[in-house]
């Protein structure tokens, strides 16, 4: 007596999934493909304002934010990366969780690397910005090279004008 599994009757149901031969089929589905492997994981994101600044919780449970997760900032971008790693076995059955992912999100001109920290507890990555939501220092620059504009009533040689002085 046979353990494996066998159809029985007409193969031809199977033809619209690219098998004739039902066996191959169940291969097919038992085999781990490179697709499920290699899955792409994206974290799931809020973005809130807290006053002035913007944080970033991202939802990573199961990854192993010492090694697999960089915060950076490149140019005017957030740009939180990672991997990762979670599988899951038992009798029977693998699954898997797995990949690389990338979320990247805009810095107003203002904001600098430095105003960026981040944490982690309980499975969620918290990417604080300050001063996102404040307005830009507007700071007066010193033209080197021009003369202070002439008071009024003066003439810019520095004589008074108006009344004729004798």
């Amino acid at each position: 007596m046979s353990t494996a599994l066998s159809f029985w009757g007409p193969r031809a149901p199977f033809a619209p999934f690219g098998f004739s031969d039902p066996s191959a089929l169940l291969r097919r589905l038992s085999a781990p493909s490179r697709a499920t492997e290699s899955a792409w994981y994206v974290p799931a994101a809020d973005v809130v304002r807290e006053g002035d600044d913007a944080v970033v919780r991202l939802e990573v449970p199961g990854v192993d934010i010492a090694s697999d997760v960089t915060v950076e900032v490149v140019g005017h971008r957030l740009v939180v990366r990672g991997e990762r790693r979670d599988s899951h076995t038992g009798e029977g059955f693998r699954e898997s969780r797995r990949g690389a992912f990338r979320r990247s999100f805009s810095l107003p001109q203002h904001v600098g690397p430095e105003a960026v920290s981040a944490s982690y507890d309980a499975g969620v990555l918290t990417v604080r910005v300050t001063g996102v939501h404040t307005e830009p220092e507007t700071r007066r620059i010193e033209i080197t090279g021009a003369t202070p504009a002439a008071a009024e009533g003066t003439t810019p040689e520095g004589e008074t004008s108006g009344e004729n002085a004798a």
